[in-house]
């Protein structure tokens, strides 16, 4: 998959779980698998909180590991 296209992917699970990417830190360090396996978690219209809460479970199981 090339980089334009895992962006496209990324800006489309945002909108479809109700985060504005606009609002997103750009200096948020964290690996793109993990937001991706953050939001296909989710719900659509799961919203922001949801979206950080689940991105927190994310990156406290990867450091489990």
């Amino acid at each position: 998959m090339s980089q334009a296209e895992r962006f496209e992917q990324l800006l489309h699970e945002f909108e479809r779980v109700g985060v504005d990417p606009n609002t997103i830190s750009a200096g948020l360090a964290v690996r793109e698998e993990d937001v991706l396996r953050a939001l296909a978690a989710l719900p659509d219209g799961a919203g922001p909180s949801a979206f950080l809460s689940k991105l927190r479970l994310v990156m406290t199981e990867d450091a489990k590991t």
